[in-house]
This record gives structure tokens, C-alpha cells and sequence, in this order.
């Protein structure tokens, strides 16, 4: 990768005696050079060089195992189900459930393919398509999933180079697709100070089309490899690592964070481990699995029901996923390199439905300007107090500039959330960033604030004895997102974000209908989100309708 120094990239190579043709050349600045050309631009020109990597990516795919099994698997034919895209190796056709998946073979026809090069691919699509039937006890209640599968790599070494051009060139052909499941990652580890080309490319692609990926958190297959693999760094992307039937980090997991900062992975799941492994579907056999591989895509089925089906953005199902993994406890920071925020609850009704004693509520909409604002939220009162504490999650899809290293993304949303006291917020985690006549050192808006992070959790503990706090004035609480850039292009201008806000009753009373009525009364429009009436809505809207002649 080069600097950008506002000159063309194929024009600035032929100035030093380079002909690189543009097939090689990926986002106007990543290159794929030979040895010898490499060694040209390192004579002639070194101070264009930002960062290079080996272009050989060593596949981190864990080894499975035959199960013999006599149940005789079979499905019926597919409908309307919504379709989710999956980037990975071969799909065999012969599968039960081979007319659920459409199948693209995108790897050079004069390359020969193995056997082995359909296991991989096939086990992850079986997981998306069947998963349930596979697995009755992680039974999500989300149903079956058509699969748009592309075949991009082999099991063994491949080009990552090649790889992200067709990771391009398949999303702008096939933009019906809100949902990709990417769980190929390299066995080498991420460097501390600058993202993958992988990850770049993919966070690039993410802010510029309406597309969430979910990506694997890779595997441990050497004991002197300690952190995670590309593209996990994706900062974008919904990185999943896998936990055990206990509910414990899996033996084969890798952790965190990205560029010493940003929280990777962001959510785990349930991905098998030695005593007790997934069952996937490969050929005519089941086998026995385990690795991040296979966590993945049961999020990817979450997520595609949530963004298809429900109807909801990206950025209110990502942060739907992430609250729904969070505790009321304290976050503890070596536990959540290789956990993230938190485990992913079986069952989809856990992760839309509420508890007796919680009120849940979505806030959604664009950054126009500086302050994003509403200080009208009519919290209950019970006598002159809030019995509540709270915890919020915002999620959005900034625009990435990987020559910045460690200064990786170019928008903050700056989330303030609590009481309102004298017209400013009184906030729930102390957040005093941009309160007039404060000063705070970056260092530590970063390590407080989560500044510069796209995915910021907030929360308050419970703990015994928690008590009520004092409700100001009117009793009504206010979200601020102040929009900070660090370049002139104004990138975050437009940008789309999604919040999750979760208040628990600390008397364990039921006051959503008193929320309800509240917000009615100082003009808010409340719309629940009705489960059965959705999925309703989405049949409807997918019904073919055949016209009499």
C-alpha cells in the first residue's frame, strides 16, 4: 500500500519504471507487486511505501470429523425465504439441501479442486440454510435461509489479493443481499499498528453499500499465535468468536483488540469445542466440527432475520445483537478480548423480547450536523424517583482510512445519555468530553469513552442495593450524539446510526405500558415491533401474484 499523494497510482508507478496493469491495483492504493517490481519501488522510490504484507493468505480451517449418523436429513423445497450471501470455498451440489443454495464457482477453472475444497463451504452454508434441523438444541426460531454461495477460495494457501477483487465485484452484483457471511481467515495474526488490506477493503465496502458482513474470529492452529487473523480486524463487520456448551471462551480462541483499541471480536457464540462439537452438513454425511467458522454463521441467520424479515437497518439489528449480549455486570476487559461484549442468546424471541422488569426501545436516524439531539424522553417516575439503571448500544458504519493506521476511522459519534439536569446530561457513564470548561487528554476519551469506536456500549452495574435516582424537573431523560470528523471531507455527514436502550426496573416492576403512555403524551409516535405481524408483512410482500390473461 502506498501514500496518497493525488497523483494516479498506474501513472506514479510508470514514473518509476513499474508497468502495473489496473487489475492489479485494488481501492487506488493497494498493489500486488512481484518480488522483483517490489524491489524497484524500494530503490527508486521507499517513501511511498505506507505498509506491505505477504499476499499468500495460510487458511485457518479447523479439521472435522465423520459422524454416523442414521437419521435420513430432508427439506422442502425453498419459497420466499430471504437469501444471505456467503464468501467462502466450493459448495457440493450434492448436498440434501443443494435447492436452497445457488452456487458460484469463482476460482480459475485451471486450477485444479480437491475434494477437501468442498467441506469447508459446505458445512457453513448446511449451518445457514438447516442449521436448526442440524442442531435442535440451538434451535434459533428464525427458520430456513436461501444461500447465494460463492466459491473464492480453496482450502489450502490462496491469493488474499484475488479474493478481495471478487469480494467487489460480487457485492455490486448482487445488491439485493443486506447479509454476507465471510468465515475464510488467515492463520497469521493482525499487526498492532495498521488494519488488513482484508479488513479495509471490507470496511470500505460497508460504508458505501447498504451490506453488513459477518465475519469468523479465526482459530488458534499454532500455540505461538495469540491474536486474531485477517479480515477479523474488519472494524465495520460483526466479528463472532466462539464459545463452549459451558459458556466459556472455546480452546482454539484468538482475541483482541484491533490496533490496541477497538473491541474485536465483538460478540461470541456457540462454535463447538472438544467435548462437545457442531453438526454441519457436508456431502451425504454429517460431521463434527468446531472453530469460529461455524459460530458465525448462526449470527448471520439472526441478522438476516432481523434486517429481512423485520424490516430493521443494519444498524439497529447490529446494535440489537450486541445489547442482547451485554449484562447488567461489570466488563471485564481481559475477558472481553477474546468474548467481545458478550454471548448471543440462543433464541431470536431473547434478543426482540423484553423481561418483565426491562423496558427496550430503538432510536434510529441520520447525523446532519454537529449535535443529533432529543431531550424529551419521558422515563417513569415513582415518587420523585427513577427506579431504573440503564445501559445503551450505538452502532454505525464510518468511512476508514487504512494509511492513517491507529487513526483508523474518520467519523466519532459521541453518545451522551442520561437525566436531564439545567437543560445539559446528567449521563449514566460520566461522559463530560464536551461539557464546556473540560479538558480530557485523547488517551483517555479513548480508554472512558470508547472515542473514535464505532460500537459504543454503555452501562450502568446493578449491584444489591442499587436505589433509585432523583428525576430533575419534568423527569425526562436525553440522548446527544455529537459528530466529531478528523478529516475535511466531512465523511460522517449523512451517517446512519442505530441505538438500543434498555432500562431495568430495580424493584422489578413492569412499567413498559407507563413508557408507552408517557411517550404518546409528549408527541412521540411508538411503534412496537410486533413479531407475528412482521413476519405477516413479509409474506405478503413476497407472494407472487399471477394476473388473469
Amino acid at each position: 500500500s502506498i501514500f496518497d499523494i493525488n497523483i494516479p497510482t498506474s501513472e506514479l508507478l510508470k514514473r518509476i519504471g513499474l508497468n502495473v496493469p489496473d487489475y492489479r491495483i485494488i481501492d487506488g492504493a493497494t498493489i500486488l507487486l512481484t518480488p522483483d517490481q517490489l524491489t524497484i519501488l524500494n530503490e527508486k522510490a521507499p517513501y511511498l511505501i505506507a505498509m506491505a504484507t505477504t499476499d499468500i493468505s495460510e487458511l485457518d480451517l479447523q479439521n472435522s470429523e465423520l459422524f454416523n449418523s442414521e437419521q435420513t436429513m430432508s427439506i422442502p423445497s425453498p419459497t420466499d425465504e430471504p437469501v444471505v450471501g456467503v464468501i467462502d470455498t466450493m459448495f457440493d451440489n450434492s448436498v440434501y439441501f443443494s435447492e436452497w443454495v445457488t452456487f458460484q464457482d469463482k476460482v480459475d477453472s485451471e486450477i485444479p479442486i480437491e475434494r477437501s475444497d468442498y467441506e469447508h463451504g459446505t458445512a457453513v452454508s448446511s449451518l445457514i440454510v438447516d442449521g436448526s434441523s442440524i442442531n435442535p438444541e440451538l434451535d434459533d426460531g428464525c427458520g430456513r435461509f436461501r444461500v447465494r454461495h460463492f466459491g473464492v477460495a480453496l482450502h489450502s494457501k490462496t491469493s488474499s489479493f484475488v479474493i478481495l477483487k471478487q469480494i467487489e465485484e460480487i457485492i455490486k452484483s448482487n445488491r439485493d443481499i443486506k447479509v454476507w457471511n465471510l468465515s475464510l481467515g488467515s492463520k497469521f495474526q493482525i499487526n498492532d499498528n495498521f488494519v488488513s488490506p482484508e479488513a479495509a477493503i471490507i470496511d470500505k465496502i460497508q460504508y458505501e453499500n447498504d451490506v453488513i458482513f459477518i465475519i469468523a474470529g479465526t482459530n488458534k492452529v499454532e500455540s505461538e499465535i495469540e491474536k486474531i487473523g485477517a479480515p477479523a480486524d474488519s472494524i465495520n463487520s460483526l466479528v463472532v468468536n466462539s464459545i463452549n456448551s459451558k459458556k466459556e471462551k472455546a480452546s482454539y480462541s484468538r482475541k483482541g483488540p484491533v490496533l490496541s483499541f477497538f473491541t474485536k471480536p465483538d460478540i461470541s457464540y456457540y462454535g463447538g469445542d472438544i467435548e462437545k462439537k457442531i453438526k454441519v452438513y457436508t456431502g451425504n454425511k454429517e460431521k463434527l466440527v468446531m472453530g469460529t467458522s461455524y459460530a458465525a454463521p448462526w449470527i448471520a441467520r439472526k441478522m438476516a432475520y432481523l434486517i429481512n424479515i423485520l424490516g430493521l437497518s443494519r444498524e439497529v439489528a447490529k446494535a440489537l445483537i450486541i445489547n442482547s449480549a451485554t449484562t447488567w455486570e461489570e466488563n471485564k476487559i481481559e475477558n472481553s478480548f477474546f468474548i467481545g461484549h458478550g454471548i448471543v442468546p440462543i433464541k431470536i424471541e431473547d434478543i426482540l423480547k423484553t423481561k418483565n422488569d426491562e423496558i427496550t426501545f430503538i432510536l434510529t436516524g441520520t447525523s446532519e450536523r454537529y449535535d443529533t439531539y432529543t431531550y424529551n424522553l419521558p422515563i417513569p417516575v415513582v415518587k420523585d424517583k427513577h427506579p431504573f439503571i440503564a445501559k445503551a448500544t450505538l452502532c454505525y458504519f464510518p468511512a476508514c482510512k487504512r494509511n492513517q493506521g491507529v487513526d483508523y476511522t474518520t467519523t466519532e459519534l459521541d453518545i451522551s445519555f442520561g437525566r436531564i439536569k439545567e437543560n445539559s446530561i446528567e449521563t449514566i457513564n460520566n461522559n463530560f468530553q464536551t461539557l464546556e470548561g473540560n479538558h480530557m487528554y485523547e488517551g483517555n476519551a479513548r480508554i472512558f469513552f470508547r472515542k473514535w469506536d464505532n460500537v459504543k456500549h454503555i452501562r450502568e452495574v446493578y449491584k444489591k442495593g442499587t436505589r433509585s435516582k432523583k428525576a430533575y424537573d419534568k423527569g425526562l431523560w436525553g440522548i446527544s450524539l455529537k459528530t466529531k470528523e478528523r478529516l475535511d471531507e466531512k465523511h460522517g455527514r449523512g451517517i446512519k446510526f442505530g441505538i438500543v436502550v434498555t432500562l431495568k426496573e430495580i424493584d422489578g416492576v413492569n412499567r413498559i405500558e407507563e413508557f408507552i403512555r408517557n411517550c404518546f403524551l409528549r408527541g412521540w409516535l411508538v411503534n412496537k415491533l410486533d413479531v407475528v405481524n412482521q413476519v405477516e408483512i413479509y409474506n405478503k410482500a413476497e407472494e407472487i401474484i399471477s394476473f388473469d390473461d
